[in-house]
């Protein structure tokens, strides 16, 4: 009968080892580089060796954002040197247009020596900006276009800080601090209107959300 309970007792730590065995090896897995995600919730298999380092998801969305940009904004720019009824805003409209085209070329030749895939379109709320610019005229253009593109320009100069900061990409670092340059320039331009509804924008976040440093 004893030996009996020692085989059961036996069995029960077998059984309790086996089962600790296979959690740690689920917990190594999935904190592993060659698992599905680290300890952060980074898909590893997301990232990719490149001859200028590291390649990873933001540095691949920083390119599809800043393509995707000038696929409205040099249309758009070119629309507002036309169209626009203020001089400034025609001033602007060209600016803009001049210095997206030449990002566009730096976009898409960063992306090819990175083998990222751009977009041909822009995105469905800049064709919607796009479509809404193209029925205004006169004073009501102006003002849609200075508030249009200052504030995608807010969004794009946030994305490009941030991987600004964290990048591991050579490559991708130049890119960002040049892009980082025009955009800042051109939200300066667009400010220059006197058009921009500053109380429209999205406010900075205030210290007790900011992420802790």
């Amino acid at each position: 009968m004893r030996r009996l309970q020692v085989r059961s007792f036996r069995s029960i730590e077998y059984a309790g080892v086996l089962v600790f065995l296979i959690v740690s090896s689920v917990t190594i897995f999935m904190i592993m580089p060659n698992g599905a995600t680290s300890v952060q919730g980074v898909f590893w298999q997301d990232w990719r060796t490149t001859s200028s380092g590291p390649l990873g998801p933001a540095d691949r969305e920083i390119l599809i954002k800043v393509r995707q940009a000038g696929l409205w904004e040099i249309p758009t720019g070119q629309q507002a040197a036309d169209r626009g009824r203020s001089e400034r805003v025609r001033e602007v409209g060209a600016l803009l247009a001049r210095d997206h085209i030449l990002l566009d070329k730096q976009t898409r030749d960063v992306a090819a020596q990175l083998d990222v895939e751009l977009p041909s379109l822009p995105s469905s709320q800049q064709q919607r900006w796009m479509d809404e610019l193209e029925g205004l005229s006169g004073d009501e253009f102006d003002l849609a276009f200075a508030n249009r593109l200052r504030a995608a320009h807010g969004q794009v100069f946030e994305l490009l800080a941030e991987v600004r900061a964290g990048t591991r990409n050579e490559l991708v670092r130049s890119f960002v601090q040049h892009g980082l340059v025009v955009v800042l320039r051109h939200m300066t331009h667009l400010e220059s209107t006197g058009l921009v509804e500053f109380e429209e924008l999205p406010e900075p976040l205030p210290p007790e959300r900011r992420p802790s440093r």
